[in-house]
């Protein structure tokens, strides 16, 4: 309903979690994973078939690791209910963490592009991408915010720019095809993005769209950053090839909340993410620091 009105919904069982995770009423992926752990947890205190739950969450949403992750842990726990609240407090930890370090990457007076919503709302709080915005940001670092639109969803127009004018950050929105214009110009001194999932080699699967701008990036030699938790990373996935790519509905793509603009009848495609080389990302920001020019030993030493 953002940015037209705040609304909470409430969830009672798996079930209801994982339908809306799969509707994008919970959406980010340390979200996404926090969400499916109290999904989980109430089926336990409610005593339902837990394996059920499980695979009910796990089909929710295919390409966010954190959903898994998180998964693992809660079938694995003695208490549930306790190691879903562990793992809300460990992601607000890790937000800040990630927010320390990658302020320091950002220079004072920096325009900063981002894509999609990486704040308070897709994670348990503060925020990955958004969340080094906001500490930058904090520091006095006198930084402005340049917002794509982020489509067809609009997590960028809707949220991020919600957000932003929440924080009180100056914040420019744009449509995402014109964020090549502005760095022509010299109007982007840096990009930063969040993760859905980060293979071995730092090959990095995000909100679709974000692939071009890492490319654009390249050609006017602006630093692309990516920031994302521990919880993010798959090192049982080699590289960006393996990463399976959530198809969503062809309605999200052919018009908007009631409203349509494509031809009845004409074809869809709506893939979700894309995939982003390691060879293209200046760096990975996690809780435990900044991983330059990652690579698969860059990310083993620091990831452990």
């Amino acid at each position: 309903m953002l940015p037209d009105k705040t609304t909470y919904v409430s969830c009672r069982t798996a079930a209801q979690v994982a339908d809306a995770i799969r509707d994008m009423v919970v959406r980010g992926a340390p979200a996404i994973g926090c969400a499916a752990a109290f999904g989980f947890a109430l089926d336990s205190k409610n005593k339902s078939n837990l394996k059920k739950a499980s695979d009910t969450l796990a089909a929710s949403r295919p390409t966010a690791v954190n959903l898994f992750w998180a998964l693992e842990r809660m079938k694995k726990a003695a208490n549930p209910e306790a190691e879903a609240v562990a793992i809300f407090n460990e992601d607000l930890a890790a937000n800040r963490a990630i927010g320390r370090h990658g302020a320091a990457l950002i220079p004072k007076g920096a325009r900063v592009l981002t894509y999609c919503n990486t704040g308070a709302l897709a994670t348990s709080g503060h925020g990955t991408a958004l969340g080094v915005i906001k500490t930058a940001f904090a520091q006095e670092k006198n930084i402005s915010v340049v917002a794509c639109e982020t489509r067809p969803y609009l997590q960028g127009a809707r949220l991020t720019a919600w957000e932003c004018v929440q924080e009180g950050i100056p914040c420019t929105l744009i449509t995402d095809n014109m964020a090549g214009h502005l760095m022509s110009r010299g109007e982007v001194d840096l990009v930063i993005v969040g993760a859905d999932r980060i293979a071995a080699n730092g090959d990095t699967a995000n909100k679709i769209g974000t692939y071009p701008l890492a490319v654009l990036a390249k050609r006017h030699r602006l630093p692309f950053y990516v920031a994302a938790p521990l919880s993010t990373f798959d090192p049982k996935l080699a590289d960006g090839s393996a990463i399976p790519i959530e198809e969503r509905a062809a309605q999200e793509v052919t018009g908007y909340r009631g409203v349509r603009w494509a031809p009845e009848g004409v074809a869809v495609r709506n893939p979700a993410f894309d995939v982003t080389p390691a060879e293209l990302i200046t760096a990975i920001v996690c809780e435990k620091g900044v991983i330059l020019q990652p690579d698969r030993k860059r990310i083993a030493v620091l990831a452990g």
